[in-house]
């Protein structure tokens, strides 16, 4: 069964850091490009990162362009967002997918940025 289950979110402070992951089950996992999105309560849900196959291209959304960044570990079936300079607008809740591999969301982690 294909399945999601990201971690690492909370609560932190504007300019802080943290580091999302995303453990990835169920598919053969080097053999797709894997995407973080956010969402807020009352908002259309946002794509954050996309990150090719192999690791060797990635593409972010304006909003978060020069902060956070995506990575994979194919070995470990594992896709990371380090996530720098939180800002409070950031706070959402974020989920991982492989975008051709439709229909499947783990249950995502809430991030909080605020004083």
């Amino acid at each position: 069964q294909v399945q999601f289950v990201e971690s690492g979110g909370g609560l932190v402070q504007p300019g802080g850091s943290l580091r999302l992951s995303c453990a990835a089950s169920g598919f053969t996992f080097r053999r797709y490009n894997m995407n973080w999105h956010r969402q807020v309560p009352g908002k259309e849900r946002e794509l954050v990162a996309t990150i090719t196959t192999g690791g060797g291209s990635s593409n972010y959304a304006d909003s978060v362009k020069g902060r956070f960044t995506i990575s994979r570990d194919n070995a470990k079936n594992m896709v990371y967002l380090q996530m720098n300079s939180l800002k409070p607008e950031d706070t959402a809740v974020y989920y991982c997918n492989a975008p051709t591999l439709r229909g499947y969301w783990g249950q995502g982690t809430q991030v909080t940025v605020s004083s």
